[in-house]
This record gives C-alpha cells, sequence and structure tokens, in this order.
C-alpha cells in the first residue's frame, strides 16, 4: 500500500512570515514535547498546554515572541522562527496547499549591543507567570528556577563570547517535527539551516541543549556534548521529574 506522506526531496524549510503560522508551529511543539515525551520544562511553561485554551494561550505567547524580534547590526533577525514544510493534498479548486511538518527557533544571542539579544536571566521578565499561574507563588517559582538552570550553560557562555570576533553565539532554542514525520530528516534539515546561517554571520559557535531524542541529529551537526544540565530547584521541587538534557556547542570546551 502506497503511502500518503510525502517523500523526503519534498520538504521545504522556509522563514515563518505570517504568525498564522505559528498557531500549527505551537501545536506541533505541544504534540512533541507534551504528549511525545512528557517534557516536563515545556509543560510546566505552558500550564494547561493540552486544552484549548491552554494551547491557544501558548500560541499567543509564541506570536508575542515573533512580534517582538529585534535585528543586529547588519539588519539581520536575532531571532528566527523556521518551519518544515511538505505538500499537502490539493483543495478542490486543485490548488496545491502545505502542511508544517517542523519547527525551530534560532536565536543569535550577544550582551555586545548590535550583535544579538542578551541572554535571559530571569523568565519572569519575558513571561507572565502571575497570569499563567495566578496566585500561586511556588509554581512561578519553579518556572523560574527550570528555566534558570536549563539556560545556566548558556548564558555563561555568551558572556563569555563578549571578547571574542564576533561577539555572539546562534542558539537553537527549540527544535520539533510532528511525531508521524519524525525520523524522515526533516529535523536535520532545520538544524543545517541553522548551522549554514551561523557559518553566513560570520563564523558564529552554535549552541543548543539537547534532549535525549535530539542529540543524536544535533551530532551529526558537528555539536559536541559538554555536560548534562544540572537542575538547582528548591527542596520542595527535588522529588518531581525533570527531562535529562545536556549542553551541546559546535566549538571550545
Amino acid at each position: 500500500m502506497a503511502s500518503n506522506i510525502p517523500a523526503d526531496s519534498d520538504v521545504r524549510i522556509a522563514l515563518i512570515t505570517n504568525p498564522a503560522d505559528i498557531g500549527p508551529a505551537f501545536t506541533i511543539t505541544a504534540t512533541s514535547l507534551g504528549h511525545q515525551v512528557n517534557d516536563t520544562i515545556f509543560t510546566t511553561l505552558n500550564p494547561a498546554w493540552d486544552t484549548p485554551a491552554g494551547n491557544a494561550a501558548g500560541a499567543q505567547r509564541m506570536i508575542g515572541r515573533w512580534h517582538s524580534i529585534t535585528k543586529d547590526r547588519n539588519g539581520d533577525p536575532n531571532t528566527v522562527f523556521l518551519k518544515a514544510v511538505v505538500p499537502a493534498s490539493s483543495g478542490e479548486d486543485g490548488a496545491q496547499t502545505e502542511q508544517i511538518v517542523g519547527f525551530a527557533i534560532w536565536e543569535q544571542s550577544s550582551v555586545v549591543d548590535g550583535h544579538g539579544d542578551p541572554p535571559v536571566d530571569d523568565i519572569g521578565t519575558v513571561l507572565d507567570l502571575e497570569a499563567m499561574y495566578p496566585g500561586n507563588e511556588a509554581e512561578q517559582r519553579y518556572a523560574r528556577q527550570l528555566d534558570a538552570s536549563l539556560h545556566r550553560p548558556r548564558r555563561t557562555v555568551v558572556r563569555e563570547k563578549a571578547t571574542a570576533s564576533p561577539p555572539a553565539v546562534f542558539v537553537l532554542d527549540l527544535c520539533v517535527v510532528q511525531p508521524e514525520f519524525q525520523r524522515r530528516g526533516i529535523a536535520g534539515e532545520l538544524v543545517r539551516w541553522g548551522v549554514e546561517e551561523a557559518a553566513r554571520r560570520g563564523g558564529l559557535e552554535c549552541l543548543t541543549e539537547a534532549s535525549k531524542m535530539g542529540r543524536g541529529v544535533y551530532a551529526r551537526f558537528g555539536f559536541v556534548q559538554i555536560g548534562e544540565i544540572e537542575y538547582v530547584v528548591d527542596e520542595e521541587f527535588r522529588e518531581r521529574e525533570r527531562p535529562s538534557n545536556v549542553f551541546m556547542r559546535t566549538g571550545g570546551s
């Protein structure tokens, strides 16, 4: 029986230039990180993610990030939203449509003005944690601690790069593929785009925090595992499950 999944050669990587694409991209993120692997960092930072209201709220936060994209001194966007699309069934009028099956966010980060966005020290400065967890100080604090722990090695490297040339890095902040399209090279194409873009931007080093599912893909593009992410949380949260993530980079040690 013939498969209705397009051939690998039909996959196209493109910039997201329309916020209407971000809703489907968030749904892919929720399907992959929520339903498939139960990534508790994703679920903590996206409360009620598996409900229509929570999904819509998560998409709106992502759209807000897309609308706030800044540019570096060369005019390049500091944050890039990427989609992987495949041909979909033609509509009744015969017009060819496309389906988003993969999504990635790449971010140019720097503490030097004009070279990228500075790393976020406190997730509460960019997310409305009170709206996400009304009156729940403990959950707001836990969200802060999770994000701070996950991105601590990234922030350290970005600050170290302040005296480098160029004084910036290119960070793979998110990479997800719809489960039925996984293991078809789509994640690799989203990673390849960023690695090649980093080279175009002056040979920027690439960084990422990798789950067990993504490490093999990133390694094929020159990422080297540096160490396991250590989660530093208060005693009351110690028994909560947290995913295994490792810090990876394409240069340095």
